[in-house]
C-alpha cells in the first residue's frame, strides 16, 4: 500500500524506522525487534541508509526481506550522495519488482572526512532532482521527503530553507517527515510557516526518546543538530542513573506524542534506534495496545 493512501485513510499515523545492523549478529536482534513491535500495528516501517550511503545494500536487502517475511508496509530510503542515476535505476527496478512503491528521497549526509557535498559523474546534488527523478521515471511510487523544524544546518535563511522544501513538494513529493526535535511548538510553527508558502502535504512529527546521557550526547552531534528544552534538560540532571535518564526520556517522548495528536498531527515517526523498549514503553503510557486506537 502507498503511504500517501494510508495517511488519507487515517487521522494520524504511526510509523517506526529502523537501520541495517553493522554485524551479522545484529540482524537477530532487529528482527526480534520488529517482531516485538509489530502488535502496534504501525503504518508503516522505513529502514535508512548509513551516513554517505555506506549501509545502502544492507538497507534494500533489509526492505525487501521486510516485504518478503511480513505484513508491513515498508519505505527505503534512498539518498542522492555518491549516487549515480544508473545505480537509482537498478535500485527502483528491483524495488518494483518486488512491489515496494515507497521511497523516501533525501540528499544524505556528507560523509566523514569530506568538507562538502559533491556529486559524482551523472548524479544527483539534491534531494529535490532525485525527487523529480523518482517521479518521472517511476510516476506510481509514493515519495517522501525530510523536514528540519529546528532549521537545516547547512541553510541558515529560513525563508530559503522552505523554498527548497516546497520545491521538492511541487516536484511530486506526497509527504513529510521530520527530522527529532523536543520542543512541539518547533514543530507546529513549522507546520504553520508550510501552509503559509502553499505546502499543502502532510508533515509527519519525528520523536526520538532519549534512553541515556551519551545517546542525548550523539543527537546533539547529528548533522542536523537537536535542541535539548531547558525543562528537559533539568530533568535529566535530577535523574541519576541511566535508567533513571531513559524514563525521563520516555515520560517526555509520550507527552509529546499525547500533545501532537490532540494538536492534529498527520503521523507520529519514531526513530527506535532498532530498540523495542521505548517505544512500547511510550504505548504503555498512552494506555493503548496499538496504534489503531489512536488513529
Amino acid at each position: 500500500m502507498l503511504v500517501r493512501d494510508i495517511i488519507h485513510g487515517a487521522k494520524t499515523t504511526f510509523s517506526f524506522e529502523f537501520f541495517p545492523p553493522k554485524t551479522p549478529g545484529g540482524w537477530d536482534k532487529l528482527f526480534n525487534t520488529i517482531t516485538d513491535l509489530t502488535p502496534l500495528k504501525p503504518s508503516w516501517v522505513s529502514v535508512t541508509y548509513g551516513a554517505g550511503g555506506s549501509t545502502r545494500e544492507n538497507t534494500h536487502n533489509l526492505v525487501v526481506r521486510i516485504k518478503k517475511e511480513t505484513d508491513l508496509t515498508v519505505v527505503s530510503h534512498l539518498t542522492c550522495v555518491e549516487t549515480s542515476r544508473d545505480y537509482v535505476v537498478s535500485v527502483l527496478e528491483r524495488y518494483d519488482k518486488e512491489g515496494i512503491h515507497n521511497i523516501l528521497a533525501l540528499r544524505g549526509d556528507t560523509p566523514l572526512g569530506h568538507n562538502g557535498m559533491t556529486p559524482i559523474a551523472n548524479g544527483f546534488y539534491y534531494a529535490v532532482d532525485l525527487v523529480t527523478f523518482i517521479k518521472k521515471r517511476f510516476p506510481h511510487m509514493c515519495v517522501g521527503v525530510a523536514g528540519f523544524p529546528e532549521g537545516h544546518p547547512e541553510t541558515r535563511n529560513r525563508l530559503k530553507e522552505i523554498d527548497y522544501l516546497k520545491a521538492k513538494v511541487e516536484a511530486g513529493a506526497d509527504y513529510v517527515i521530520t527530522q527529532l526535535f523536543f520542543d512541539n511548538r518547533d514543530y507546529y510553527d513549522f507546520r504553520e510557516r508550510c501552509i503559509l508558502a502553499g505546502i499543502n502535504v502532510p508533515i509527519i512529527a519525528g520523536i526520538m526518546p532519549i534512553i541515556s546521557r551519551s545517546g542525548m550526547v550523539r543527537m546533539a552531534e547529528l548533522a542536523s543538530g537537536a535542541r535539548f528544552p531547558a525543562p528537559l534538560l533539568r530533568a535529566i540532571q535530577r535523574a541519576g542513573s541511566d535508567e533513571s535518564v531513559e524514563r525521563v526520556g520516555i515520560h517526555w517522548a509520550t507527552e509529546q506524542v499525547r500533545d501532537l495528536i490532540e494538536n492534529h498531527a498527520r503521523g507520529i515517526h519514531f526513530y527506535t534506534l532498532n530498540n523495542a523498549k521505548a517505544t512500547l514503553k511510550i504505548y504503555e503510557s498512552l494506555g493503548v495496545a496499538d496504534s489503531s486506537q489512536l488513529m
